[in-house]
């Protein structure tokens, strides 16, 4: 992709679509950009500030939170403002000179494009996230805004490569949005979207087994195919308790312990709602104003599980308390498939937005001789394994090819769809052995061999099985070769 940029630039300079073209080369060795989207309050900014581990986004419903921004790795803290008329503004801190309080002085939000948040931050060394508006916002420019920062317009692709996608249910907005994003009704790309049961603790009415209630419902709707032909997973996260956890302070932890310390029934009927564990005059070691404010950081469920978790003596300190905390908010498998399912295809997905930009170019700008770049596309597309790779992994979630169920789980694990490691791919423990991820990938791979060679066979299948194939016989080198494959 990069060396048919470097030929077409040349043809479009000093045109329209240069700038398109322009962007299009760049993104090539930016970091992956994973937009956070879903509807009003679904807790876009607060699973933002979890993957981070740091409270960056507004989560308020301040000027900031109707504004797209994107947080990226940067030497030091700045925001800019980028400006619909094309300039740029550095924001200096508000009042307080919190992270979270910006000054946009005399802008408002209608002024500006987006805000660019430049943070020094293991997390966005990898990728860039990108946090939106409501799409069902009762603005409807506001859900504009998010829709054209993800969408893909007429010339080109979308502002981002992937997306988190939060819901509390699948409504019908939902569903509209997966569609539009998929780029091309044409080519369906689910791959490029992982679903998140947002809110997940709430889910379950905040009682000990609810992030257990939202795994269910998650389970429920990877096995739903309507959303299985829009986005590839779907995984409970419980946003506030784990972005509340990663930054848990001295204070709130004594706080935590001296609930834990309490009379047991006291306490346990101080913790039966929200509003009674907020307001109630119980004799407890802890304010009512204090109470208050623990609940607004972790939520119920997160006060209660950490009452649980101390009076146990799991946890005697606040660092392992914080631990203990991500571990139950469900945010470890959620930064485990965004680390397998997007950035260990950051390539792939980089090289198809710059792909999409270029096709959207072509059709609206066309040049003479565009035949020919037409044809050079149709040869990186079919001749890369990867982009093979993905086109199968999408047409079988999205139930397109007609395999046996075994056959379709096999086929899927093979292509990646639990991660992209020999090991992942073949089933085997992460630690697997080179001479086991070979025997393995043998066995598999004379499975599919003749898969490929049956006669009674369709033709799709038998081509997809021959993408398998390849795919295997890539396993089998990796691991013949030297060291371990996992």
């Amino acid at each position: 992709m990069r060396a048919l940029l470097t030929r077409v630039v040349p043809l479009y300079r000093g045109g329209p679509a240069a700038p398109i073209l322009d962007r299009a080369t760049r993104r090539l060795d930016e970091p992956l950009r994973v937009a956070i989207a879903g509807r009003l309050k679904a807790g876009k900014s607060t699973l933002l500030n979890a993957l981070v581990g740091q409270e960056l986004a507004a989560t308020d419903a301040g000027e900031c939170t109707r504004i797209v921004t994107w947080f990226r790795d940067g030497h030091t803290y700045r925001v800019q403002a980028l400006l619909r008329d094309g300039s740029a503004r550095q924001l200096p801190p508000g009042p307080t000179g919190g992270l979270l309080d910006l000054d946009l002085g005399r802008l408002g939000a209608d002024d500006v494009d987006r805000l660019l948040v430049d943070w020094p931050s293991r997390a966005l060394q990898t990728m860039t996230l990108i946090d939106t508006p409501g799409l069902d916002s009762l603005s409807a420019e506001l859900s504009r805004r998010t829709e054209a920062a993800l969408v893909p317009g007429a010339a080109g692709s979308s502002e981002a490569d992937a997306v988190l996608y939060l819901m509390r249910h699948v409504h019908a907005s939902d569903m509209r949005f997966l569609e539009a994003f998929r780029d091309d009704p044409a080519k369906r790309w689910p791959i490029t979207a992982v679903g998140v049961l947002a809110r997940a603790d709430e889910v379950g009415h905040a009682r000990p087994d609810a992030l257990e209630s939202a795994g269910a419902i998650a389970a429920r709707y990877r096995a739903d195919e309507r959303v299985r032909g829009l986005c590839q997973t779907v995984m409970p996260v419980a946003g506030l308790l784990a972005a509340s956890a990663a930054t848990l302070r001295e204070d709130e932890f004594r706080a935590l312990g001296r609930l834990a310390a309490g009379p047991v029934g006291e306490v346990d009927r101080l913790l039966l709602t929200a509003s009674r564990f907020a307001n109630a005059e119980i004799d407890v070691d802890v304010e009512a104003r204090r109470r208050a404010a623990l609940l607004d950081r972790y939520g119920l469920f997160g006060v209660r599980l950490s009452v649980r978790l101390l009076r146990e003596g799991t946890v005697t300190t606040a660092g392992e308390l914080s631990r203990e905390l991500v571990r139950h908010s469900g945010l470890g498998p959620l930064r485990d498939v965004l680390a397998t399912r997007f950035a260990g295809r950051a390539d792939v997905l980089r090289a198809q937005s710059a792909l999409t930009a270029l096709e959207g170019v072509i059709r609206r700008w066309p040049l003479p001789g565009a035949h020919g770049l037409r044809h050079d596309i149709e040869q990186i597309t079919a001749g890369a394994h990867e982009f093979v790779e993905v086109r199968l992994l999408d047409r079988l979630q999205t139930g397109a090819l007609a395999l046996s169920g075994d056959e379709r789980v096999e086929a899927e694990q093979l292509l990646g769809g639990d991660g992209l490691a020999p090991s992942a791919r073949l089933g085997l423990p992460e630690d697997a052995r080179g001479e086991e991820v070979a025997r393995a990938a043998s066995a598999v791979l004379g499975r599919w061999q003749r898969r490929a060679e049956h006669p009674g066979s369709p033709r799709e299948v038998r081509d997809a099985a021959r993408a398998v194939v390849r795919t295997c016989e890539g396993l089998l080198d990796a691991g013949r070769g030297p060291g371990r494959a996992g």
